[in-house]
């Protein structure tokens, strides 16, 4: 059906449900590629660190393989044991370090500081081979599939256009020094190493726009479902408004049962009238106790003749009590006047009669 088809954007609460379930947008690419960028720029800063390390454990290897002094094995296994121990942390440690620090740091980044428990929950739907062959078969998998075979072209061919343009220089590593061969080649790695970091980065800018425009596909909303929420959080339109209703009626009838105790009710002749009350010991300036347009003025004169109330027409006074005046409050200033002549009136009428 046409109201099925979700169209609309998502709600507020609808992001804010999904992002308590763990649902949120998220590249992974973008993780991946800021810890290869992390971790070649350690391996830049523990270049040196690393070859001192390696140095130092094998000419320690070195020393006492030339030794020959067999019952020494125990002590050697244990001083090799904690001298490559010890050159791991020194040379593991602040990359590792450093990668998984980008790699929390990303994701959080991403989410917000996001920690989700219910997206960790066993899940038994999940069990479900069909709902398996549904999520193999689905866009998201071709898409996430087309993706990995993207990645493992561009780093064939970056791989293949590296080995292509440094396989004839090799020869020249047989008239040089070791240590000049490995530096040559170690930098030749970096320079690959940085190719592929610049291409994956590329990848994972697309990654990311692709996951925006999918996450925000997955959480629209059809108009049905809108209506659904809307009376979940504001409640049934149709329940507020009898609500409402009954509010007002009730409300209405509290005002009625003020009329009879009203000095003068001020009317326009059809549309508009206002009853009040000035009580000298009670009330510093007359008090408005009822008002109404149309019906409910015509019912507001209707009660006070039935209680003897002094009517009076006064168009102009009508129309600015009603409009100026809340049920309940002391008239302004600017209307002590026109209020005053019509009840010194109600007054001398009340002593003729």
């Amino acid at each position: 059906m046409a109201g099925d088809s979700k169209t609309e954007k998502a709600t507020p609460k609808k992001r804010r449900d999904e992002r308590k379930k763990g649902n949120v947008l998220m590249s992974k690419d973008a993780v991946a590629v800021s810890t290869l960028i992390g971790s070649l720029f350690m391996i830049q800063i523990m270049g040196k660190v690393v070859v001192q390390q390696m140095g130092a454990l094998f000419n320690l290897c070195f020393y006492y393989m030339g030794s020959g002094v067999v019952e020494m094995v125990p002590g050697v296994f244990f001083e090799l044991f904690k001298t490559v121990l010890l050159s791991f942390f020194v040379m593991a440690g602040p990359f590792l370090g450093v990668t998984a620090l980008l790699a929390v740091g990303v994701t959080f980044f991403q989410t917000k500081m996001l920690v989700a428990t219910e997206s960790i929950k066993p899940k038994f739907s999940r069990l479900n081979p069909l709902q398996g062959l549904k999520r193999l078969f689905s866009l998201r998998s071709v898409i996430e599939a087309v993706k990995s075979i993207l990645k493992i072209s561009v780093l064939l061919f970056l791989i293949y256009n590296y080995f292509t343009g440094v396989a004839l220089t090799f020869s020249r590593f047989l008239d040089m020094s070791l240590v000049q061969s490995c530096s040559i080649l170690f930098q030749d790695i970096i320079t690959l190493v940085i190719q592929i970091a610049v291409a994956f980065t590329a990848l994972a800018f697309f990654d990311y726009l692709y996951q925006w425009w999918d996450y925000e596909r997955q959480l629209k909303m059809s108009k049905q479902e809108i209506k659904e929420e809307y009376k979940q959080t504001e409640g049934d339109p149709q329940i507020k408004g009898k609500i409402k209703q009954i509010q007002r009626q009730r409300a209405q009838q509290r005002m009625m049962q003020q009329v009879p105790g009203a000095d003068v009710v001020i009317r326009n002749p059809t549309h508009f009238a206002v009853a009040l009350r000035y009580h000298e010991e009670e009330d510093s300036a007359p008090v408005v106790l009822a008002k109404g347009m149309d019906e409910l003025a015509l019912r507001i004169v209707k009660v006070a003749e039935e209680h003897s109330v002094s009517v009076v027409e006064n168009v102009p006074l009508a129309r600015a009590l009603y409009a100026s005046v809340d049920l309940g409050r002391e008239i302004p200033p600017e209307l002590y006047g026109p209020v005053a002549e019509v009840l010194v009136y109600v007054l001398k009428l009340d002593q003729k009669n």
